[in-house]
């Protein structure tokens, strides 16, 4: 069945929701100080692994059919180990919960009064976000209308609205980079990217995608692609033109305000400055919105997936049970969902990102069997051996050999493992192939 015009808008307008949460509306601003007038290269950098890498993923998950299915071409013990810990890692273990601990630590905590109980204000909060998330997450089938007719237009015309409110009103001066971004300002808006978490939501929002199509009746691989592709570029071009606007802002006030550990700092300043008081309210609105429309799509998925591996729990019990615990861990606090959020992605985003281009350039090699295994395998390593690292973790000689690897101290070095392991899968391809030719041969000459 053909898709039309305004089907295909708010299958893209809930996508782009799906994807822009807690950290899209936080780490631009951010990149934006701190790069200052490096902002342009940095931001380059960042749209690779926040807008490319995220469309690619949800394209890869879409020509597969599922997360499962592409993982599988490495092993299928390793596809479920690895879709488990992507699913556990972006979902109720953390994804979730800081999606919605972000919004009340970053915009409304800070305008409590003071003696106000943190807890008790963050449990009731929590308590109707995920109420909310978990009733939007019982009818998947209605994800596109709530979310693409309604919350989707709703978020980017108020986000359009503040850019524009600080182009005629706001206060600018452009500061020098700072910290990392002096140098190599691509290459660290590359690894910023990373704490979107989007490229490893991407490899579970392919399914919501898929699912979303099927209710419009389009079940047909090619056309299900296409729309796919469609939809993929156009919640990119959203993204792109949301990330631009807020670096935007960042970059123009790195000499307005001090520098601080986050952009939930500058967009309340600039909010503060624009419209005073009543800011703090249009500030937690578009938080809490944002982070929403992607905690549903996260629970969504997840349930969706679990409930294809067991029959013992149906699609609604999964989706109440990770609303559930979901709040349990957002009310631990967000330092400590942040602490373990940098290990995680450490080693999940470099194996997630070889996925994905080994699955658009499936068609170039899916005769050689050692090129998911290899590459994948190496780069897994590499990446746990890096995050053990970050953790301070001893590992003796082995520490020494891969601070050798190229671009290892910005944690890139996995780049080089996963070229060579490619590299060395071709040859042992074109070897394998040889042999077997050889084997033929002989075996034609015996039977004459």
């Amino acid at each position: 069945m053909k898709l039309g015009k305004k089907n295909m808008l708010l299958v893209s307008f809930m996508l782009f929701s799906l994807f822009f949460g807690a950290g899209n509306l936080i780490f631009p601003p951010f990149l934006g100080q701190m790069a200052g007038q490096h902002t342009p290269v940095a931001l380059l950098g960042f749209l690779v692994t926040a807008v490319v890498l995220p469309v690619l993923g949800v394209v890869v998950v879409a020509k597969f059919n599922g997360l499962d299915r592409l993982a599988r071409k490495v092993d299928p013990r390793f596809a479920m180990v690895f879709t488990v810990i992507i699913y556990l890692a972006i979902g109720p273990g953390l994804g979730i919960p800081r999606a919605a601990s972000v919004p009340f630590e970053m915009a409304i905590a800070p305008y409590l009064p003071e003696g106000t109980p943190f807890g008790l204000f963050m449990l009731a909060y929590s308590a109707v976000f995920f109420s909310l998330a978990a009733w939007l997450a019982l009818t998947p089938n209605k994800l596109v209308d709530r979310i693409g007719r309604f919350m989707s237009p709703t978020l980017l015309l108020l986000l359009t609205g503040l850019f524009l409110s600080f182009l005629f009103a706001g206060k600018a001066e452009v500061a020098p980079a700072q910290g990392v971004y002096q140098n190599a300002a691509a290459v660290n808006g590359f690894l910023e990217g990373y704490n979107t978490m989007d490229a490893i939501a991407a490899l579970n929002f392919g399914l919501v995608i898929a699912t979303t199509l099927r209710n419009f009746k389009v079940t047909e691989h090619k056309s299900m692609m296409r729309y796919t592709v469609r939809a993929g570029l156009a919640a990119g071009t959203l993204l792109t033109l949301v990330y631009a606007m807020l670096s935007f802002m960042g970059m123009q006030t790195s000499g307005v305000y001090p520098l601080q550990d986050n952009g939930a700092w500058t967009l309340r300043c600039i909010v503060a400055q624009l419209f005073g008081a009543p800011g703090a309210v249009l500030l937690a609105f578009i938080f809490t919105l944002a982070c929403l429309t992607t905690c549903v799509g996260l629970i969504t998925s997840i349930a969706q997936y679990f409930s294809t591996l067991t029959k013992r729990f149906t699609y609604r019990q999964l989706a109440l049970g990770i609303a559930f615990f979901s709040f349990a861990v957002c009310n631990q606090g967000l330092n400590t969902i942040l602490s373990l959020s940098v290990p995680v992605l450490n080693t999940v985003y470099p194996v997630a990102i070889v996925l994905i281009v080994l699955g658009l350039t499936d068609k170039w090699f899916q005769n050689n069997t050692y090129m998911y295994p290899v590459t994948v395998g190496a780069v897994s390593v590499v990446s746990v051996l890096y995050s053990l690292t970050q953790l301070n973790v001893p590992l003796g000689p082995v520490d020494g050999l891969l601070s050798h690897l190229p671009f290892y101290g910005m944690g890139m070095g996995w780049v080089t493992v996963a070229v060579a392991a490619a590299a060395v899968s071709l040859v042992l391809g074109k070897v394998r192939q040889s042999c077997t030719a050889d084997v033929d041969t002989r075996q034609e000459q015996g039977s004459l």
